[in-house]
C-alpha cells in the first residue's frame, strides 16, 4: 500500500477530503458572519441556530410537503432569511447605535430560544435526511473513493463564497453597502434607503447560514445542537481571518478545515484544539487577524 510520511495514502487523502468538507461549512458560515459584522457591525450569535433552521426547514419541506433537496436549496434560505429580516427589523435595528455587547447578548439569547423551541418540538435525537439520487455513489480516484455528495458540497461552497465576494467587492450594490458602513448619512443623502439595505444584508447573511444548513443535512444528522457544535469554531475562523473580512473568512475557513483534518492523522489528540491554538498565535502576532485591518 502506498504511503506518504508513513501514513497510508487513502487515509491521508480521506482526512484531507474530510477537512475540505468541514472547511466548506466553516467558510460558508464565517462568510455569513463576516457579511453581517462587516456591513452592520453586529456580532450575530444567532448564526448557529439559523444554520440549524436551514437543515430543519429542508427536512420539513421533504417530510411534510414532499419538496426535495433541490428546491430546498432555494426555499430554505429564503424562508430562514425572511425570519432574519423580521428579527433585524424588530430587535437588532434598535441596537445599531449601542455598544456591540448589546447585539451579542441579544443574538446569543435569541439563538438559545430558537434551539430550545426546536428541541421541544422535535427532540434531541438526530433526524435523517437522504442524499438526492443524483448525488449518491462515489468516484474512484485511483487512490481513494470520493463520495459524490461530499465533492458537490465542496464545489458549491466555493462557488457561493466566490459569488458573494464578487457581489460585495465588484458590484455597485456592494459599493453602496461598503459606503453605508462608513458614512450612512451621506449614502442616505444620495436617495438610497440605508435601513432597508441593512435589513436585506442581514437577511442575506442569515440565508447563507441556512444554505449551509441544507448542504449539511444529508451529512450530519438534523438536530437542534448541530449549529451550536459549529458556531464557536466558526467564530474562531472569523477572528483568525479578520473580523469583517470576506476574503479572509473564506480562505481561513477552507485552510483551517484542512489543517484540522491533517491534525487528525498526525496528532489526533490535538484535532479538537488546533484551530484555537492557531487563533491564539494569530492574535498574538496580528491582533486584527490575517486579513483584517486595525
Amino acid at each position: 500500500m502506498d504511503e506518504i510520511f508513513g501514513i497510508p495514502t487513502p487515509l491521508l487523502f480521506g482526512q484531507v477530503l474530510l477537512g475540505l468538507i468541514n472547511g466548506a461549512f466553516y467558510a460558508l458560515l464565517s462568510l455569513g458572519l463576516a457579511v453581517i459584522f462587516g456591513m452592520l457591525n453586529v456580532i450575530n450569535f444567532t448564526h448557529g441556530a439559523q444554520f440549524m433552521m436551514g437543515a430543519f426547514v429542508a427536512w420539513m419541506l421533504l417530510n411534510y410537503l414532499g419538496i426535495g433537496y433541490w428546491w430546498a436549496l432555494l426555499l430554505a434560505p429564503l424562508i430562514v432569511g425572511a425570519t432574519g429580516v423580521l428579527l433585524e427589523r424588530t430587535m437588532i435595528a434598535p441596537l445599531y447605535k449601542l455598544d456591540h455587547l448589546y447585539g451579542l447578548l441579544l443574538t446569543f439569547g435569541v439563538g438559545l430560544i430558537i434551539e430550545g423551541l426546536v428541541r421541544n418540538e422535535f427532540g434531541s435525537s438526530g433526524l435523517p435526511y437522504r442524499i438526492p439520487a443524483e448525488l449518491q455513489g462515489s468516484w474512484d480516484l485511483g487512490f481513494m473513493f470520493m463520495p459524490i455528495y461530499r465533492g458537490w458540497v465542496v464545489l458549491v461552497a466555493i462557488v457561493m463564497c466566490l459569488a458573494t465576494w464578487l457581489v460585495i467587492e465588484k458590484t455597485k450594490i456592494g459599493s453602496y453597502l461598503r459606503a453605508a458602513t462608513e458614512n450612512p448619512a451621506l449614502v442616505q443623502a444620495f436617495g438610497i434607503n440605508v435601513p432597508r439595505m441593512m435589513t436585506l444584508t442581514y437577511g442575506a447573511g442569515v440565508a447563507l447560514a441556512a444554505f449551509a444548513g441544507v448542504l449539511a443535512a444529508p451529512i450530519y444528522s438534523v438536530n437542534p445542537q448541530m449549529g451550536a457544535n459549529l458556531i464557536i469554531i466558526v467564530f474562531a475562523v472569523v477572528v483568525i481571518g479578520g473580523m469583517g473580512s470576506i476574503l479572509g473568512s473564506v480562505i481561513t475557513g477552507f485552510a483551517l478545515g484542512v489543517v484540522e483534518g491533517l491534525t487528525k492523522v498526525f496528532y489526533p489528540e490535538a484535532s479538537s484544539t488546533v484551530i484555537f491554538v492557531v487563533m491564539a498565535i494569530v492574535l498574538l502576532l496580528r491582533p486584527a487577524g490575517l486579513f483584517g485591518r486595525s
